[in-house]
């Protein structure tokens, strides 16, 4: 049931607010403040008396272990008393998030902390209650919570503002809560006119729905509109897409930001209307602008301006291309082929030919002389047992020597190309193909990259031949080697890993739900266990599904249970 009695602000009381949309980077905290106060400027130009910014936008979401660090707690103030001052004479009030200083001597050092600021000062400040730590999450090492929900007068609206984690926990809306209160409960309790969620809110497919859904039904039952402003970017690993909104008290959509790049749009609470930005729903196209926003921000964030990918003419390498040259442009992308003494003709054309279409700088440096004096020098360690594994690796392995010679010499990030399927089974060489800065599709399964590489020939048409879409996978580290001599096919392979990784479901239940043998699934959930350790030294990858490799998923590497 709704709150009685809601009403919308009567037009002598209208509010024009501006959702502002911006791209921090962690640490860089006069930087954010100064994207804020140039948002600020744009908002009051436009007409609105509020303008409001991310979760923590002036210090950067995660900032983990900085908030460990006094002094950048006393720079987050400095740069909000900043914020309040330099938009004083704008004429227009400001909400922002920030890390402050706890005084719960017995907890946590910081809070994760809104601020409303006018007239030059700070006016009004709000902690985050619920602070989540699972998956991706670890704000309950940093943060003192709120204990209490404040609400605010604006311009005649009694407004209230909730930090992201703050709208997650409605009982009608979950089957399990996570938390015992229900801060957006509280407030429309006492009775406000707008919930303000300002949020740093990380993408993975369908999460995008999945948080309108949220905050539509929470609109509805409480009868209020509920306006909501993510972060956008990419910080490490995470993904942020933005998509800020205004949903009105029936729950439909009134204002909405684009997803994956900066915005700013308005919102009127007299007429409840505002800015829609166009939103595609296309989950294909949207692990595609993901992984294009999450590579230039990773590699920008970092320092570095160009990056370079070892081209193998294979499928993974092409579609890294494609994502790199539309995140940094093709200046700054250089392929480099480094043929072996299994390279196919057709890999070294078919790199050529995707060089050649994409304008980017293509080397080839060919390893087999290397190969044939690290071979010599190996063969009386080696004695006389037959080549296996060890001789394959080491070409890998003299390739990611050479991209990371190039590396050096040129200051740029290597990029490299494994799949999620290759790295959930351990069919990628340490210190070989895995060597480099950011691993750009590692969160992408085998079969959703075919996907996205006809999505990439769409915006660079032909960019990617027919011909790698067509031929086996193969690493091409002994003759006629094929990916299904080790491994299942990966329309096969795929969703076990997929029920296993993200689901967490035992192999029975994998093989049931699949109709599969369990004798394979038992093979491949064991391959996934056994190689801990290789993704435990893997280079950071982008997250783009529920359950990455990475900081959301924490397995020990030395351990002996088994499902």
């Amino acid at each position: 049931m709704g709150r009685q009695g809601y009403r919308l602000p009567h037009r002598s009381e209208t509010m024009k607010l501006a959702l502002g949309q911006i791209n921090p980077t962690v640490g860089d905290l006069a930087g954010n403040t100064a994207r804020m106060i140039e948002a600020a400027k744009q908002a009051a130009s436009g007409g609105a008396g509020l303008v409001i910014f991310p979760e923590l936008a002036v210090s950067g979401y995660p900032p983990r272990d900085l908030v460990e660090i006094r002094r950048y707690l006393e720079r987050n103030e400095s740069e909000l008393q900043r914020l309040a001052r330099e938009t004083s004479h704008l004429g227009i009030a400001v909400i922002a998030g920030y890390a402050g200083p706890s005084d719960q001597a017995e907890h946590q050092a910081a809070t994760n902390c809104a601020a409303y600021l006018r007239g030059g000062q700070v006016v009004g400040r709000q902690r985050k209650m619920l602070l989540p730590t699972y998956d991706v999450f670890d704000e309950w090492r940093y943060f003192a919570p709120a204990e209490s929900q404040q609400v605010w007068e604006h311009d005649g609206c009694r407004i209230a503002v909730t930090i992201c984690e703050d709208v997650w926990n409605d009982k009608q809306f979950w089957d399990r809560r996570r938390y015992e209160r229900d801060p957006i409960e509280e407030l429309a309790q006492q009775g406000v006119d707008l919930i303000i969620n300002i949020a740093a809110s990380p993408y993975h497919m369908h999460k995008r729905k999945l948080r309108l859904d949220m905050i539509s039904a929470t609109a509805r039952r409480w009868s209020v509109p509920i306006a909501v402003v993510n972060q956008v970017g990419g910080n490490d690993q995470l993904i942020f897409d933005g998509s800020s909104v205004v949903v009105g008290p029936d729950g439909a959509v009134r204002a909405q930001a684009r997803s994956f790049g900066e915005d700013l749009v308005f919102y009127d609470t007299a007429t409840n209307e505002g800015d829609i930005r166009p939103h595609s729903e296309d989950e294909c196209g949207a692990v595609y602008e993901a992984l294009v926003l999450g590579t230039r921000d990773y590699v920008r964030k970092c320092g570095f301006q160009s990056v370079i990918i070892g081209l193998s003419g294979g499928m993974d390498s092409s579609l890294t291309a494609v994502i790199a040259v539309d995140a940094l442009g093709a200046e700054n992308v250089m392929g480099v082929g480094m043929p072996g003494p299994h390279s196919s003709a057709g890999s070294i054309n078919d790199a050529q030919q995707l060089a050649e279409a994409l304008q980017i700088r293509f080397e080839i440096i060919s390893i087999n002389s290397a190969y044939a004096s690290m071979t010599q020098a190996l063969a009386p360690a080696f004695g006389d047992r037959p080549p296996d594994t060890a001789e394959e690796n080491l070409q890998a392995r003299l390739r990611g020597d050479t991209v990371m010679a190039l590396s050096n010499k040129f200051g740029s990030m290597v990029l490299t190309t494994g799949n999620k399927s290759e790295c959930a089974v351990g069919y990628c060489t340490l210190y070989g193909d895995m060597a480099g800065g950011l691993a750009v599709i590692s969160d992408v399964p085998k079969t959703l990259v075919y996907k996205l590489a006809r999505l990439a020939n769409q915006r660079h048409p032909g960019a990617i031949p027919e011909s790698v879409f067509t031929k086996p996978p193969s690493a091409e580290l002994r003759p006629d080697q094929k990916d299904t001599d080790s491994l299942p096919p990966y329309e096969v392979l795929d969703p076990i890993l997929q029920l296993y990784v993200e689901q967490y479901a035992d192999p029975s239940t994998i093989a049931e739900k699949l109709d599969v043998s369990e004798d394979l699934v038992r093979d491949v959930t064991s391959k996934v266990d056994r190689n801990e350790y290789k993704r435990q030294q893997a280079a950071p990858g982008l997250r783009v599904t529920s359950k990455a490799f990475g900081m959301g998923r924490r397995f020990p590497i030395a351990q002996r249970y088994s499902p």
